[in-house]
């Protein structure tokens, strides 16, 4: 299979810093304040974007320098295969996360609830549609019971060489 090789389209301007208690989720980091600054090449794709509410930003996990097949979850104290966990140590360090737009102003995007650190490469931005994805009948897996920990769940080192 032949590889794929991504460019950034701008960064996502966050006051996280450092990835110490940072939210892990966006659940966790409602009404927290940010930017998505996009490359001037790609301003015109933003036309008509301040119709959508929410936002899905895909996005490099840019701090991460390894990658592992289990993990340790933030959300639980047992192991589990990467895929199904959100932790960033993937064969392809890709996040993605919802975030809410307030306002547009030429090739910046006001946004909020972000969970990323400062300076986080961004590689897409997708108008959420959750209609669109029709989401009934949803299994958890192992995170049944633990979603509400997601509001106050903050970040550590684990994922850190």
């Amino acid at each position: 299979m032949d590889a794929c090789h991504y460019n950034p389209i701008g960064v996502i301007r966050t006051p996280f810093k450092t990835i110490q208690d940072m939210p892990i989720q966006n659940l966790g980091a409602k009404g927290i304040l940010g930017s998505v600054e996009l490359l001037p090449e790609f301003s015109d794709g933003l036309k008509d974007i301040d119709g959508f509410s929410h936002l899905i930003l895909i996005y490099h996990f840019h701090k991460v320098d390894h990658k592992e097949l289990i993990v340790k979850p933030f959300m639980d104290t047992v192991t589990h295969g990467i895929f199904a966990t959100r932790s960033p140590v993937r064969p392809n360090p890709i996040g993605l996360t919802v975030v809410k737009l307030l306002e547009r102003n030429g090739n910046q995007l006001i946004i909020q609830d972000l969970d990323m650190l400062d300076e986080t490469p961004l590689l897409d931005i997708k108008p959420c549609l959750p209609m669109i994805d029709d989401l009934q009948d949803v299994r958890l897996g192992w995170l049944t019971g633990k979603i509400e920990k997601f509001e106050a769940g903050r970040s550590d080192d684990r994922f850190v060489k």
